[in-house]
């Protein structure tokens, strides 16, 4: 039933990026622009290129061009995959693939929207190999329910990783034994308009996020179970009135209020956080602003203790490998405070190809950071930068980062896995879209609540003839648990990630292309008993139309995982297949 309703979902979202009319999300920040609000720093962690799943060539590239309304390619893939282990032992296995898709995007006066999907098929040769399948995709849309006023935005996605001993992911492992799906997806409305000189604006988002239970997660002698989220609900809303300066006074001033509400089916474990606040902006010239806020925000993380053996005392762990709550015990606060609230910061806004805000404030009862800075002088380059403070949990980050996609990009595919890049490149001017990627939401799927600061930056460039992209980022997790409970031990531990990446994809003559990507990810536990990870891979590929419609693909890579506590595992595969769209 679970499944069902993450299809259906799944479906959804892929459908509104195909036929929703809409415009595209604005870029933005935590509390709001006195006379736009936004939602990005604070509230909306960000991140940027890089992962293990980074595509490839053309031939494997999501395109938005800029003048055609409508565009959808579906395809059949027919593939034949060798991967022959080199270390710890030398197992040679080998998969026939057999794969369905589409990608889509849709761009007119009334909508906005971009879709890759694909389901693949393995069937393994062999007793040592099992059958598998896996579904892959990313969407984002925006439909215009009133043009101009009123809009219905959504976003989708799914991937397929494997979970190390300390929950981190690597894309290398997605089809072994410590695989496992991702799914997780928004919809809701928002609204824009204006009641004399008062701008008005607010959104309301219901998302859900669900991770599958890998069939085994590799532990080191002594450590605990990794406890892998299952399932979260997340509502966010956002109401926010204000005036330009100008126009009723010489400095803009603004009022909003704000709600989010993030369910996690792990412990029951709950975030509630509710603010109110006032804006001001002070004009220093035609593009650069001081602005500001203060205001009162109410946060409270919750949840219950896991069911206790009545012999050893010990938390009772479940069929799926996830603690089973307690239901009958009562809830536990985990942190909360309460009181003011405030930042400042400045604004520039020279064109609409260029925006950068930055801002210092306290939240969350210490200091705060959090800002952006986006330049796409054309079509064909952007440049983006994004810091990020937040309270959340993995369903939260990952709704949160799927809502500052844009709504009009180009993403590739990996050759040998057939997973989506984690990463897009926006298409367009500044305005239409955020923050890039979902790496920081991917980095681990561990189920506890965390704050969690970072900073990310990409430049993506390049056309038909060539492109390229290089990232980087770095992110801190400080888990958050109540006292008492069987998390008690991860309460403000401290978990680090970095990660760096870059792809080149071009064409060789008129009917071929080429593709090469690299990536690595370091992840740094603070469970001394889980140890560190690192995740290194690198593909390259070689395309050839074969007709209009058939193109051949010939691939080779290499993956591994280095593993503090446990052996290192390394791999490289092969591919040859076909391809035929319709």
């Amino acid at each position: 039933m679970k499944s069902d309703l993450i299809l259906r979902l799944m479906t959804l979202a892929a459908g509104m990026a195909i036929a929703m009319p809409g415009v595209a999300h604005a870029q933005s920040l935590p509390y709001g622009d006195v006379a736009a609000p936004t939602a990005g720093g604070g509230d909306d962690a960000g991140s940027d290129m890089g992962d293990g799943e980074d595509g490839d060539s053309d031939n494997s590239v999501i395109a938005v061009p800029h003048g055609r309304r409508l565009s959808v390619t579906p395809y059949i893939e027919f593939q034949q995959v060798v991967t022959s282990e080199l270390s710890p032992g030398n197992e040679t296995l080998t998969w026939s693939t057999v794969a369905v898709g589409a990608d889509a995007s849709i761009r007119n006066r009334n909508a906005e929207g971009a879709l890759a999907l694909r389901y693949e098929r393995r069937f393994g040769w062999g007793n040592n190999t099992r059958d598998t399948d896996a579904v892959t995709g990313i969407a984002r849309a925006s439909v215009g329910v009133v043009p101009g006023t009123l809009y219905l935005e959504g976003g989708a996605m799914a991937a397929r990783v494997g979970v190390q001993n300390n929950g981190a992911t690597s894309s290398g492992q997605a089809f072994g034994d410590n695989a496992t799906q991702i799914y997780s997806a928004y919809v809701g409305p928002s609204i824009r308009t204006r009641g004399g000189d008062v701008e008005i604006e607010g959104h309301y988002r219901f998302g859900y996020s669900r991770v599958s239970s890998p069939l085994a997660v590799p532990l080191a002698p002594g450590q605990a179970a990794v406890n892998v989220f299952d399932e979260g609900t997340v509502h966010n809303a956002l109401l926010h009135f204000g005036t330009r300066a100008g126009t009723i006074l010489p400095i803009g001033v603004g009022i909003g209020a704000g709600w989010n509400r993030e369910d996690s089916s792990n412990l029951d474990q709950r975030i509630d956080d509710k603010h109110l606040r006032g804006d001001v902006t002070l004009p220093l010239g035609p593009d650069l602003a001081l602005v500001g806020g203060v205001g009162y925000e109410h946060v409270q993380v919750s949840q219950r203790d896991a069911v206790r053996d009545l012999l050893t005392g010990l938390p009772v762990i479940g069929t799926d490998g996830r603690y089973v709550t307690d239901t009958t015990q009562p809830r536990q606060i985990a942190f909360e405070t309460e009181g003011l609230i405030w930042d400042a910061g400045v604004m520039w806004r020279p064109s609409r190809r260029t925006a950068l805000e930055a801002h210092v404030g306290r939240r969350y009862g210490s200091t705060t950071y959090f800002g952006s800075f986006a330049y796409a002088p054309n079509s064909k380059t952007s440049f983006n930068v994004s810091v990020y403070d937040n309270v959340t949990g993995f369903g939260g980050l990952m709704n949160n980062t799927l809502a500052n996609l844009p709504t009009q990009f180009q993403g590739q595919r990996n050759p040998l896995t057939g997973g989506l890049a984690s990463c897009v490149a926006a298409v367009g001017s500044v305005g239409q879209g955020g923050s890039n990627c979902l790496n920081g939401a991917l980095a681990s799927v561990g189920s506890s609540t965390f704050r969690g600061r970072g900073v990310m930056a990409s430049l993506t460039m390049g056309d038909d003839a060539l492109s390229y992209g290089i990232a980087g980022g770095y992110e801190r997790r400080k888990f958050i648990a109540a006292p008492g409970t069987v998390l008690a031990s991860a309460n403000g531990v401290l978990d680090e990630n970095y990660w760096a990446a870059a792809y080149l994809t071009g064409r060789i003559d008129r009917n071929s292309s080429f593709g090469t990507n690299v990536w690595a990810n370091w992840y740094q536990s603070g469970d001394v008993l889980a140890g560190d990870t690192a995740s290194y891979g690198a593909t390259a590929s070689y395309y050839r139309s074969v007709t209009r419609n058939l193109t051949a693909t010939a691939a080779v890579g290499v993956d591994g995982v280095d593993r503090e506590l446990l052996q290192d595992f390394w791999s490289a595969s092969a591919l040859v297949g076909l391809r035929l769209s319709f």
